[in-house]
């Protein structure tokens, strides 16, 4: 079985879309892929398409995607793979440009090695024998949690004396909650620090709807918390990210930011809201969400290579 092989483009972007909806439903049973987020991966201001992105075609029929990037400036390159099951030679052609360019890339930051990531279900329609036989292993798992939401059952929780809750209201604010995520996050696993800019790229700040973006104040220390969620994926209200900072967790801020925001969305009409979340993450996080309903829709491996 012959393939043609050429880079991304943001026309593309509808056959994708498609590509990644048919391995969600193999994958975990239904389509879960927006055409808006695949727009956003392939704008990244770190990947070059022509260089850094690959599709596989069957004749007409696209059947391999992969895409790279380069957070880190460094050595770390993040990559972004799918096909289809009857197809596993288009996705190791596609491997085998990928593992090449990510190497090339790592050089070019001065790098002596790249140190590469994907993640994958774990039950991926890619046969991940073929990565293990490259020296790919896994060395994170994250699940993507889900809870069930309604207007009477999920009203807006009433904060504590001396906590407040705000939207974010205007750019200062968004600055700020830009600001409390990298404190957040520092620390966490794969985390790469990301200027204002970056970041408001990385959500697609272009679809956001910032009334959905809040952040917690204490009166003693000031504005120590945040959550930032969207609105615009068709499966679920998705909560992108939350946090605390260090010196003031403890006293239940993290619970309620997440009520806060399934009783915002279920106001709006969503019945679902989801996360994902690390299951080795140190600050107690998949315990505080398995404490306020949360459950595993499907779980995600974190895969890396060493290359050089």
């Amino acid at each position: 079985m012959s393939y043609r092989l050429r880079p991304a483009s943001l026309d593309d972007a509808p056959a994708i879309t498609a590509l990644l909806n048919e391995v969600d439903r193999i994958e975990i049973g239904r389509p879960e892929t927006d055409l808006h987020t695949v727009e956003t991966d392939l704008k990244h201001p770190e990947a070059d398409l022509e260089r850094d992105s690959w599709l596989a075609f069957e004749g007409d029929l696209l059947v391999a995607y992969g895409l790279l990037w380069d957070d880190s400036g460094h050595e770390r390159v993040d990559v972004d793979h799918y096909v289809l099951p009857d197809h596993q030679r288009a996705g190791e052609l596609i491997l085998d440009l990928m593992e090449a360019r990510a190497v090339e890339k790592a050089r070019e930051n001065g790098a002596g090695r790249a140190v590469v990531h994907l993640h994958l279900n774990v039950r991926p329609t890619l046969d991940t024998a073929l990565l293990e036989k490259r020296g790919w292993a896994t060395v994170r798992r994250y699940h993507v949690l889900r809870r069930p939401v309604a207007p009477a059952a999920d009203l807006a929780p009433t904060p504590p004396a001396g906590v407040r809750i705000r939207a974010c209201a205007d750019e200062a604010d968004r600055v700020r909650l830009h600001g409390l995520y990298q404190a957040t996050f520092a620390e966490h696993f794969d985390f790469q620090p990301r200027t204002y800019d970056q970041w408001l790229h990385d959500i697609g700040a272009e679809h956001v709807d910032w009334s959905l973006a809040w952040i917690a104040a204490t009166e003693d220390l000031g504005d120590v918390g945040f959550l930032l969620a969207r609105g615009d994926r068709e499966a679920m209200g998705w909560i992108r990210s939350l946090g605390v900072l260090t010196d003031a967790r403890g006293r239940g801020l993290g619970g309620l930011l997440l009520r806060h925001a399934f009783a915002a969305f279920a106001a709006r009409g969503r019945d679902t809201v989801g996360l994902g979340v690390d299951t080795a993450n140190s600050t107690g996080a998949p315990q505080l969400y398995g404490r306020n309903g949360m459950t595993v829709h499907y779980a995600v491996d974190t895969w890396e290579a060493v290359l050089d």
